[in-house]
């Protein structure tokens, strides 16, 4: 068996113009396609810029007798407008629902988490789907801490990349290849839009 590994080797120089350090009450809502808006009653209370890979696997196909190529999860890093790390994004066992794997968020600083489920996506050209994923899970960090926890929606949008490969995945021997696939992306996270706090990641 051959494994197969896609790299990226380009510098990308990323102008960050969405307002991922602002108070929470100062942020403005995305503007969204109708089939994937935040329910009401919810409001955005922090962004962050996403730099990573989407990875695949070829695996047999679920639906036919060849062979496709598998999302096993994202792994990049969410930073604020001023480039400061602020949340780590994979995939990993969720607590709340007996260890199903889900897209996972975790704080850079007191390590609080949630995962979520995708529920609503919108398709756009040459990238992987603009979606609305709710949160399934959610963990304190140190010493109980909480920045996550009250995170009720996700919207993962203005992606850039990370569609599977075209090719690569047609023979048996191509089974347990890996593509790892450059994106880019912006999350915006929700809570109940009666949540005090104002999702400064500074305090």
């Amino acid at each position: 068996m051959k494994n197969s590994l896609i790299l990226c080797t380009t510098s990308l120089m990323v102008l960050f113009t969405c307002p991922g350090g602002a108070r929470a009450d100062q942020l403005t809502p995305p503007t969204v396609p109708t089939s994937i808006q935040a329910p009401a009653g919810n409001k955005v209370f922090l962004v962050g810029h996403a730099v990573g890979t989407q990875n695949y696997i070829c695996l047999p196909a679920a639906t036919s007798s060849g062979f496709a190529w598998t999302l096993f999860g994202p792994q990049a890093t969410l930073f604020d407008d001023q480039g400061k790390q602020i949340i780590t994004h994979f995939l990993s066992a969720n607590p709340a629902e007996a260890g199903t794997p889900r897209a996972t968020w975790q704080h850079s600083k007191d390590t609080s988490a949630v995962w979520a489920l995708a529920i609503a996506n919108a398709a756009v050209p040459d990238a992987i789907p603009l979606l609305l994923l709710r949160v399934v899970g959610a963990q304190e960090g140190t010493i109980g801490s909480d920045r996550l926890t009250d995170t009720t929606f996700i919207h993962r949008l203005n992606t850039v990349g990370g569609v599977a490969p075209a090719t690569g995945c047609a023979l048996s021997s191509n089974v347990g290849a890996r593509a790892l696939i450059p994106y880019t992306a912006d999350y915006f996270f929700y809570r109940d839009k009666h949540r005090g706090g104002d999702g400064n990641d500074d305090d």
